[in-house]
């Protein structure tokens, strides 16, 4: 059975990118208000069965006010302030859910580095960009988008930085 179409699937397809296209179930937790709720990125690695260094997560931030994407290691923690150098700015807050489902075009847990509502700028975090394969959401909830840590870097037009911690 093929794959669901999604904006990022389109997007490797058309580059003509290696890739592949993994779907999980999601699990019970992603009914539970977010405080009680695990993870989404630890949550796609461990239903993988990838480790969660392979895994990125998604994640949109404020810089000086204006949207812009990190992609870190589902189980490393975003370095705001170097995350803003990368970017050109002073300072980095991580954006609320309703702001980044705005900015991504996709809903939080399903947020995409590639084909995003509008181009933001976006940093890779230099341990995936070194990586062979990575997999990222692939635009929806339950499908994660494997591909080259360089494909991913460029596919995104991102910069790439030691941004996790």
């Amino acid at each position: 059975m093929p794959a669901p179409a999604t904006p990022a699937i389109a997007l490797v397809q058309r580059h003509g990118i290696a890739h592949a296209v993994h779907p999980y179930e999601l699990p019970d937790s992603h009914g539970r208000a977010r405080a009680e709720r695990p993870d989404y990125g630890v949550e796609a690695a461990a239903a993988l069965g990838r480790p969660p260094g392979e895994v990125g997560k998604t994640l949109v931030a404020l810089v000086d006010g204006r949207p812009a994407v990190a992609v870190i290691p589902v189980d490393r923690q975003l370095d705001l302030k170097v995350f803003a150098a990368a970017v050109g700015g002073r300072h980095a807050t991580l954006a609320d859910p309703a702001t980044a489902e705005r900015a991504a075009g996709s809903v939080v847990g399903g947020i995409s580095p590639l084909a995003m509502r509008r181009p933001l700028p976006t940093v890779v975090d230099a341990t995936l960009a070194a990586l062979p394969a990575v997999c990222v959401s692939a635009g929806r909830r339950g499908l994660q988008l494997e591909l080259a840590g360089s494909d991913l870097v460029t596919l995104s037009q991102a910069t790439v930085a030691a941004i996790a911690r």
